[in-house]
């Protein structure tokens, strides 16, 4: 292994260590030192690769967020009605149970978010790409105001989201028709 590939993997093993922790002990109990005892380096590695913890958990954080998105992009291909989108969407995040090591990284990240305007940027920006498509698609199918409507479908379901570790029975098959007879669809 070049040393080039072996900082790659202390990097990878940084971010992955951040995103763990970020989930298990809440975004402000992550130090340099728990950090790189999860990664199992030292912890000068930290600051090695990463202007700051901040930095690393923004990046973690961030990189999982992208992560989510990518996923419901082909979910959000294959449909061919707003019905079908909205029904393909909520499903695909059906998994996120709102108290899963994901749905936590998603609130903790939020919450940090409202005290580190870099980090509000780069969420808002993961938020805007995703509504983007969101807003695309609706345009191609005919929806009534895409960008706006992409905005309150996706603050929907992100709200939804994070109120399922509150309330289960906020599943697919509960949000789904719900959102569809917002869209002027019938179910």
């Amino acid at each position: 292994m070049t040393s080039a590939e072996r900082g790659r993997a202390v990097r990878r093993k940084l971010l992955d260590a951040a995103v763990e922790l970020i989930a298990e002990r809440g975004w402000t109990a992550v130090s340099t030192r728990v950090v790189a005892e999860r990664a199992g380096v030292a912890p000068g590695l930290v600051h090695y690769h990463f202007s700051s913890v901040q930095g690393l958990l923004s990046e973690a954080a961030v990189g999982v967020m992208r992560a989510v998105s990518a996923v419901l992009e082909p979910t959000l291909a294959a449909a061919s009605t707003p019905a079908e989108a909205v029904a393909a969407l909520t499903s695909a995040l059906d998994p996120y149970t709102g108290d899963d090591p994901t749905s936590v990284l998603f609130v903790e990240t939020y919450l940090a978010a409202t005290r580190d305007p870099a980090l509000r940027a780069a969420v808002a920006e993961v938020i805007t790409e995703f509504r983007a498509r969101l807003a695309e698609w609706f345009r191609a199918h005919g929806v009534a105001a895409p960008e706006a409507t992409a905005a309150v479908v996706g603050g929907a379901i992100d709200g939804l989201v994070l109120q399922r570790a509150l309330d289960p029975s906020l599943t697919a098959g509960t949000i789904a028709p719900v959102l569809t007879r917002l869209l002027g669809g019938q179910s």
